[in-house]
């Protein structure tokens, strides 16, 4: 930004967009919430409660119960009960109508649960309004139509319903996670016992006054909130029959030692360190707005974040220079202002991960870019961050950091594109640009990312599978695939 303002100082004041805060009095918050088991919001038999923290002022909203081995023992009754009597031998077509009402409700209380969703978790209002709860809609929608088409779907393999499925998801996308995992279990005739993360578990609540609402018949879903040990739970209750993570790899790799010898069906999506490559034939400007997009947007809270970047020597310094310079345009605060492009950070801990890790990447001999500008005195915030000069053996390079910190490396050939892409431990997604469609498939059928985007990046269908490779996990959510994670042949 400096260099264009040296060469057109007559286009550049020293101006700021006026603030443009997204309202709160539309919202329904109640001060505390219980675990939803069997259709009703019951007291929790810990009789604990924890405080849920707003990210971005570090004030308290609301307690949330802490459900215990009792509570979770109940959750699972309540669900292999409606399994057992009613879901399993209601009409797909039946189903389907419950699943579609869900997904109109969500679409008539989408204002209110994009602003829960932002004071919850810290991401911009921008993206929790237009991203997160117009796709949890979308799966719903997409999922509803095809509950009463599973022998279509599947031809000749007699498809059957597993029974319950604990679900345990992760504070980067809350309702969004809860809609990839809710639907296609419903659609699929299971039944659900599901436990948010414990920094961001208002959405899951409001999503289960939806379903209260909608007339689901009671235990079908159940929402129990808590830590680690109330997730450990359900893993391991003898009555589950279907266990769908999507958390850290460490995490993962538990779970699938403590399922390990039983039945339990097992689907896994896990950390990511998306590699996003630009060939010097690329649109440079589409490409530079594509990172901003895969890494700072999102805070770099998704596993599928473009945390690494790829770029042919070429037009490494071109590229380099106008990325630090839109980088420079970005507006960091408050989380509810339509104007900010990066909100808070989810919590202190994560915060404190992340800067250890910029510290790292310093201490290994990065050179390091961050922008100019300031950041909120309250609340949890890190600026975007740019490492440069980087090499494969770098942590910032090798490990998930889950912030917005990108670390740069340069290739000169397709081959070495695809080694420094490969030789990571994750394979989640990557991102390619180019103008030839033949080096993108090239590309594709040598790369082991589970996700590949072509001129774009994190793009969502419901259509879609998703889902990785290696310490990324496996099974795929999302499309027929999600639909097939739920059933037996």
């Amino acid at each position: 930004m400096s260099k264009i303002k040296e060469n057109n100082p007559e286009y550049f004041t020293d101006w700021k967009y006026a603030p443009s805060p997204e309202s709160k009095d539309h919202i329904r918050l109640q001060n505390r919430y219980e675990l939803f088991i069997n259709g009703k919001f019951v007291k929790p038999n810990s009789k604990k409660y924890f405080d849920t923290i707003n990210p971005a002022t570090e004030e308290k909203i609301a307690e949330i119960a802490e459900a215990n081995e009792k509570d979770v023992d109940l959750a699972v009754t309540a669900a292999k009960n409606a399994y057992d009597k009613v879901w399993k031998k209601m009409p797909g077509k039946e189903r389907a109508k419950y699943i579609y009402r869900i997904a109109r409700m969500i679409q008539e209380k989408a204002r209110e649960l994009a602003v829960i969703e932002t004071m919850d978790g810290g991401k911009a209002i921008r993206e929790s309004r237009d991203i997160d709860v117009p796709l949890a809609a979308n799966h719903f929608f997409y999922y509803a139509g095809w509950a009463d088409k599973l022998e279509y779907a599947f031809p000749n393999r007699k498809p059957q319903s597993l029974g319950v499925a604990g679900q345990i998801i992760p504070w980067n996308f809350p309702l969004l996670m809860a809609a990839w995992k809710i639907a296609p279990a419903l659609a699929t005739g299971n039944t659900v016992v599901l436990k948010p993360a414990e920094t961001t578990s208002l959405t899951a609540l409001k999503l289960a006054e939806i379903i209260q609402e909608s007339g689901l018949p009671e235990g079908v879903v159940n929402i129990v909130t808590g830590f680690g040990n109330t997730g450990a739970a359900i893993v391991n209750h003898a009555n589950v029959n279907k266990v769908a993570f999507t958390g850290s790899t460490d995490v993962g790799k538990i779970i699938q030692k403590a399922i390990a010898g039983t039945n339990k069906k097992l689907t896994l999506e896990l950390g990511g360190k998306a590699a996003n490559i630009v060939f010097e034939d690329a649109p440079l400007d589409q490409a530079v707005e594509g990172i901003i997009n895969g890494i700072f947007f999102n805070q770099g809270h998704v596993c599928c974040a473009g945390s690494r970047l790829l770029v042919q020597e070429g037009v490494a310094e071109i590229l380099i220079r106008k990325l630090k310079d839109r980088m420079e345009t970005l507006i960091v605060g408050d989380p509810l202002d339509k104007n900010t492009d990066i909100g808070a950070i989810n919590s202190k801990e994560q915060l404190s991960k992340i800067n250890e890790y910029i510290k790292i990447g310093t201490n290994e001999g990065a050179e390091i870019f961050q922008p100019s500008c300031s950041l909120p005195k309250k609340g949890f915030f890190c600026k975007p961050t740019l490492f440069l000069n980087t090499s494969q053996s770098h942590r910032v390079v090798q490990e998930e950091i889950f912030g917005p910190v990108l670390a740069v490396q340069t290739f000169r050939t397709v081959e070495e594109a695809i080694e420094k892409a490969n030789n990571i431990p994750f394979g989640l997604s990557a991102g390619i640009w180019t103008d030839k469609g033949s080096k993108i498939f090239n590309m594709t059928s040598k790369m082991r990312a589970g996700v590949v985007w072509a001129n774009t990046y994190n793009k969502f269908d419901p259509t879609s599978p998703f889902g990785g490779y290696k310490e990324s996990g496996f099974g795929r959510e999302g499309g027929l695939h999600g639909l097939a994670a739920y059933l037996n042949f």
